[in-house]
């Protein structure tokens, strides 16, 4: 059963939202989604970047008042 993880790195500048989506990439299993909400900017478009390298898929990623969130699918 996939299980979602999910991380608040509300208001965290770089490198801590990688740091710490990268993380708990390595503890998800296969399928797993983990799921990341943010407000900096630079980290909406590495995450996604970092977990495509990874050949990992990006589920979702939505925006609202300055606030993202990302799923990605371990």
């Amino acid at each position: 059963m996939a299980e979602e993880i999910k991380i608040d790195v509300t208001g965290e500048t770089c490198p801590v939202p990688l740091v710490e989506v990268r993380k708990a990439l390595r503890k998800a299993s296969p399928g797993d989604i983990v799921e990341v909400t943010g407000t900096h900017p630079a980290s909406k478009k590495e995450i996604p970047m970092a977990a495509e390298a990874l050949g990992l898929e990006i589920i979702d990623t939505e925006e609202k008042d300055g606030v993202w969130k990302i799923k990605i699918r371990r």
